[in-house]
């Protein structure tokens, strides 16, 4: 059990990278294929939606054929993905080959949710959760700073090949070491229809939709093209901002996970940190040319508060029978990354429409301003209506 779970971290580990490489890669793409900051978000955007569209077939495939076989096979897919993205000629295939990345990166992270939801007790969930996005952040420290060494030092293209074997090896080692639990047993026809109409869930999957996508945006796709649009940065000083931003979520994954039971509450440890974010972002908004070590602490900022997306998801998974619990999980992620990708696809719209129109000293911060007031916005919708959620803490 536990070398299938380690397995399944190192997995998600690399998903944790590919979701946030493009941000430290886009100068290396734009000056070797052209690559456009909304054809980043493009690519960015459709990681995000293929591995939102996996989570209900995913959901249904952890319940019927286990975690294991689901795991390796679209991993394996994901490497694929990785192999046409060092082989790129232009924005064209980096964005399919985030798309494929998308599918292989889609169970990893919930096979790991669905064997702690089957195996382990549900007071401990949330910590679990925690720890393993947590251990998962590693993937966004090493898309940080080491990604933008190596690509430097290697070439962008040998990197990612390299990138590709490490995928494709984590695949056969989930096929030979997880261990797919007993089968649960529970109303045949039972369907998404079922959790749908469990009420009290709809809160949960709105605040995972607000929840989630702004940190990840911003360390994942907006942290690159803002620091060299409007700091001039390059790409050594992106990979440290966003080092920093990285190990703040790491903090933040793992800090969140044993709270709900210091404090005896989900829904208000939930409601405070997405408060802060709220905060972080409208004052981006208001101050894009802050910069030195206040724009850096904001951007920890928004990675240590931003980090309540497994909190949210144990809130969720309080509420989902047992023979649901896949579907259940991956239900909750789909309205998660789903809306990330969403966001991704939107930002890049708004950034596009914005920077065109302005011109002199001030051009690049307008369209910045409208990307992070739309985040704002996001999170402060989900947050008037998780306020009506109702508290569980198993």
């Amino acid at each position: 059990m536990r070398a299938g779970i380690a397995a399944l971290v190192v997995a998600y580990v690399l998903s944790q990278f590919y979701r946030a490489h493009l941000a430290v890669l886009a100068p290396f793409l734009e000056a070797d294929i052209g690559a456009t900051a909304q054809d980043l978000a493009s690519a960015s955007g459709y990681w995000f939606l293929t591995f939102a569209l996996m989570q209900l077939p995913i959901g249904s495939a952890l319940d019927r054929i286990g975690p294991r076989r689901t795991s390796a096979a679209l991993l394996s897919v994901g490497a694929v993905g990785a192999g046409i993205f060092a082989m790129a000629a232009g924005p064209t295939a980096i964005k399919v080959a985030m798309a494929l990345i998308g599918i292989g990166c889609a169970p990893v992270l919930m096979a790991s949710y669905y064997l702690f939801a089957r195996s382990y007790s549900p007071a401990v969930f949330g910590t679990l959760a925690g720890v393993v996005i947590g251990v998962g952040s590693l993937g966004n420290i090493a898309a940080s700073l080491p990604l933008s060494a190596a690509a430097t030092a290697f070439g962008w293209r040998e990197t990612v090949w390299a990138l590709a074997a490490v995928t494709l090896a984590t695949a056969i080692c989930i096929a030979l070491l997880v261990r797919d639990p007993v089968r649960q047993g529970g109303p045949s026809q039972s369907s998404i229809l079922d959790l749908l109409r469990i009420k009290a869930l709809w809160p949960m999957l709105i605040m995972m939709a607000a929840c989630y996508a702004p940190a990840a945006g911003l360390r994942g796709l907006w942290a690159g093209p803002y620091l060299s649009d409007v700091f001039g940065a390059d790409a050594a000083g992106i990979g440290k901002v966003t080092l920093i931003m990285g190990l703040a979520m790491v903090a933040g994954n793992i800090a969140y996970g044993p709270l709900d039971r210091l404090l005896g509450t989900r829904k208000w440890l939930v409601v405070g940190g997405n408060t802060l974010v709220f905060c972080v972002f409208t004052l981006l908004a208001l101050f894009p040319e802050l910069g030195g070590w206040r724009t850096i602490a904001l951007f920890a900022a928004a990675g240590l508060f931003g980090a309540s997306y497994p909190m949210v998801m144990a809130h969720g998974r309080a509420f989902l029978p047992q023979h649901l619990m896949g579907r259940g999980v991956t239900l909750l992620n789909l309205f998660g990354i789903g809306t990330a990708g969403l966001m991704q696809l939107a930002t890049g719209r708004i950034h596009a429409a914005f920077a065109p129109s302005t011109t002199g000293a001030g051009a690049p911060t307008a369209a910045y301003t409208a990307v992070f007031t739309a985040y704002a916005g996001l999170i402060i919708a989900g947050l008037c209506v998780y306020l009506f959620s109702k508290d569980r803490t198993d």
